[in-house]
């Protein structure tokens, strides 16, 4: 099992951030072929301090040549590129295989 791990920085407007990450971009996101299972949420931190990304997505793929041929694809191009239309404070994308 391999994992795409997605973190968004504290977006300049949390609300408008909320609203197109739900309506907008899930969709988009949600035609990523080959992905086993998906989840995302806000983060925080046990200490209540301001954690250093607002959001994570993690996508679940059987194995790297998956993942990176989802990626590849028109529809993973698609919610990479829309990522320049909500994510106002950074995105980064780290890969997660199992130990």
């Amino acid at each position: 099992m391999v994992q795409a791990i997605v973190l968004y920085g504290r977006p300049d407007d949390v609300t408008a951030f909320d609203k197109y990450y739900v309506e907008t971009h899930l969709p988009i996101a949600g035609k990523i072929p080959s992905v086993r299972n998906a989840t995302w949420g806000r983060l925080a931190t046990l200490d209540g301090a301001p954690p250093p990304h607002y959001l994570s997505a993690i996508l679940e793929f059987e194995s790297i040549e998956e993942l990176k041929a989802a990626f590849a694809s028109p529809e993973g191009q698609a919610a990479l590129g829309d990522t320049v239309n909500f994510a106002t404070g950074g995105v980064c994308l780290v890969i997660q295989q199992d130990g």
